[in-house]
């Protein structure tokens, strides 16, 4: 199976190692964008090496004909700044790809198109596709932007967008896999369920030969991205108590120097009948 020429300086997770091989990053993105582009189709993944989306190491830059698409799988709640995030990515991809002398010709220098995707697979409950603006951000509204950018929600949790998933085996694969983790973590420890979760997939005929080749690969991946994922949400949780604990002190402070109660929680926007 033919691999996409990607650069290999960024972090790899199961999703990228999955999605570097041309055929499945073709039969994916034809099952997302409703293309039919074949098999023939060069591909270039030039995601860049120093730009992390903040808990989102695992996203895939790739240049398709005259396209250019950042492709990301999410697994924790979709962040409504990701079209900010998008756009300062997409500054920086095409600052790499064009020659800066070329910017100061009197001749147009052309670009590639740009797609954003993302595939959402997070807990929280999430629609089948939904579209993120850049301009939902904007503090003055208008009926017509001089900006605009906007990015493409997926939801690929199993059960969803059932039509995409069909058009594409190793997205559904893929889903199948992440399913079985979550579900065997509820009885399991987190090693035991990655896996039980590949010797499930392979024995129902999913990715069997990504997961046959990559295996070891595949377990320290997903062992890894399920670790970041429980500290990222234990550095968050820290993060709202530290919040909660200073917004106490600062009510206690106005109420001692003879701010009612109520109007004290008040400027601080929380409701005078909470505790």
């Amino acid at each position: 199976m033919e691999t996409v020429k990607t650069n290999r300086q960024y972090k790899n997770s199961v999703f990228t190692l999955l999605f570097s091989e041309k055929e499945h990053l073709l039969e994916l993105y034809n099952a997302v964008s409703g293309e039919s582009y074949p098999e023939s189709t060069e591909i270039e993944i030039i995601t860049l090496s120093d730009v992390l989306f903040m808990e989102q190491l695992n996203d895939i830059a790739f240049v398709l004909e005259n396209r250019l698409v950042v492709l990301i799988e999410h697994q924790s709640t979709v962040n409504e700044n990701m079209p900010l995030r998008m756009l300062q990515y997409m500054g920086k991809e095409y600052q790499a790809i064009t020659n800066k002398k070329d910017l100061y010709k009197k001749q147009l220098v052309e670009i590639p198109t740009p797609e954003f995707i993302v595939l959402y697979n997070g807990k929280e409950e999430f629609p089948d596709f939904k579209e993120l603006r850049l301009s939902s951000a904007f503090k003055s509204k208008k009926e017509k932007y001089s900006l605009e950018l906007i990015v493409q929600v997926y939801n690929i949790n199993k059960g969803r967008n059932a039509d995409m998933a069909s058009r594409s085996p190793s997205l559904n694969g893929y889903s199948e896999l992440v399913d079985e983790v979550e579900n065997n973590c509820k009885i399991m420890s987190r090693e035991e369920a990655i896996k039980a979760a590949i010797k499930t997939c392979i024995s129902r005929g999913n990715l069997v030969y990504f997961l046959e080749k990559y295996s070891s690969e595949v377990e320290n991946m997903l062992l890894t991205d399920w670790n970041l994922k429980d500290a990222l949400e234990v550095e968050r949780e820290e993060a709202e108590a530290r919040c909660k604990e200073k917004t106490s002190k600062d009510i206690f402070s106005l109420w001692e120097s003879g701010v009612s109660l109520a109007e004290a929680k008040q400027r601080f926007g929380i409701d005078s009948n909470q505790t």
